[in-house]
């Protein structure tokens, strides 16, 4: 993608993979002509601007709105080519006592932006998806299945316009806020960590490649694809021991919503389901793209028939001792200087 002759927008763009995109998009040798940054916390948009300041980065825009308000995001979509879609409301617990707020953002929300992306005549549109929404079992995960169904159906009915939808769908992002890491280390001074059950796995995939494989995911987007990198997975049990080897481990159960491995391919989603050297192409089923033509064109293979991609069921695996090197973290868990 030529991006010296695109503009950005990224909603929820004060998030920590709105940061990191940021930074991204403003390092590289010829980046996007304007960025725009669309949330709607001012103080997030004024700290944020410290470190991505006009003076600096004249391409940069900071724009106060809401995705639950669609004529706000038409005017900021004009002039744009690219969407991003990061806004959401993820926090489980919260979207369970609060599910209506939740439909509205994460539901309402989309359908707002892809009304907004057509009607403005932005070109591509990839919105930020869970491991959650493969066969949810809390209110955000539902949420975010219905997100995704609308944008992959936001394909069919953009009539002769060029607007094209699709999603990326990873699991839990390392260093994003509420990442289970912040949280061991500062439990470290008490000499126990909680964990929720000993067999848990989680997929890993950091910021940085988060960000990678979402602006890969937008350069080779044809409209319709639920994109899914193929990343290691981890069990909790080798994470606490990388970070507070010391510490004793209490199990306390699974808490309501969560569950004991990630699922990013439902079994019943990998019919129509592709590999490729470095992620999977979940394609509509109902309507769109053909997967032979696709298949051809991008060098996949068919999933085979069964296929499940979750993390207990993963054949790429970190070990402790690649944890700690990651993380930059020395054998007693303390963190090794740069």
């Amino acid at each position: 993608m030529n991006w010296s002759d695109t503009s950005v927008l990224i909603t929820g763009g004060t998030g920590s993979l709105g940061h990191q995109l940021t930074g991204h998009l403003l390092g590289l040798p010829n980046p996007p002509k304007r960025l725009v940054i669309y949330s709607r916390d001012e103080l997030k948009q004024f700290e944020m601007q410290q470190k991505f300041s006009l003076q600096d980065h004249p391409q940069m825009r900071y724009f106060i709105g809401d995705v639950r308000d669609q004529p706000r995001l038409e005017r900021a979509f004009e002039g744009v080519d690219v969407v991003i879609h990061a806004a959401a409301l993820k926090h489980v617990p919260a979207a369970e006592f609060n599910p209506m707020e939740a439909i509205k953002t994460n539901i309402l929300g989309a359908s707002n932006v892809i009304d907004s992306a057509i009607n403005t005549g932005v070109r591509r549109v990839i919105a930020l998806s869970t491991d959650k929404a493969a066969s949810p079992i809390n209110l955000y995960g539902a949420t975010k299945l219905c997100s995704d169904k609308l944008f992959v159906a936001g394909n069919n009915y953009v009539g002769a316009k060029k607007t094209r939808f699709s999603v990326v769908r990873y699991g839990n992002v390392v260093g994003s806020r509420g990442s289970v890491i912040p949280f061991f280390l500062k439990m470290r001074a008490t000499g126990r960590l909680p964990i929720t059950d000993t067999r848990m796995t989680r997929f890993w995939i950091t910021l940085e490649q988060a960000v990678e494989f979402t602006l890969n995911s937008l350069d080779i987007m044809e409209g319709g694809e639920i994109f899914v990198p193929r990343i290691p997975s981890m069990r909790v049990t080798d994470l606490a021991t990388a970070v507070a080897p010391e510490c004793e481990i209490d199990v306390i159960g699974i808490r309501p919503g969560e569950k004991l491995h990630e699922v990013m391919i439902p079994e019943d989603e990998s019919r129509n389901t592709v590999r490729l050297e470095n992620y999977y192409a979940i394609l509509p089923a109902h309507f769109g793209l053909d997967v032979t033509k696709y298949m051809a064109r991008h060098n996949a293979t068919l999933c085979a028939d069964g296929f499940c991609y979750s993390s207990d069921r993963n054949d790429d695996w970190i070990t402790v001792e690649k944890l700690r090197a990651m993380l930059a973290l020395g054998t007693a868990g303390v963190k090794i200087a740069a």
